[in-house]
């Protein structure tokens, strides 16, 4: 299962560590503005996706946890 983000933001994002210890297969560079990002789950999961904003100096941050029903 793949998961495809686009940053919209036109700020940049970075990814939380804890989105590549829940199995989420990824490159952890930072996404920049307009820039889309493929992240591979684990078979038979959805993406479950939380996204903070700690503000203009730190920026956004983007967790991507692989879910199951």
């Amino acid at each position: 299962m793949k998961f495809v983000y686009y940053n919209d933001t036109n700020r940049d994002v970075k990814i939380h560590p804890a989105t590549k210890v829940h199995g989420t297969e990824c490159d952890m560079s930072v996404i920049m503005p307009q820039e889309e990002r493929t992240f591979y789950l684990p078979a038979d999961t959805y993406a479950w996706v939380k996204m903070w904003d700690y503000g203009e100096k730190v920026g956004l941050k983007i967790l991507v946890s692989p879910q199951r029903d």
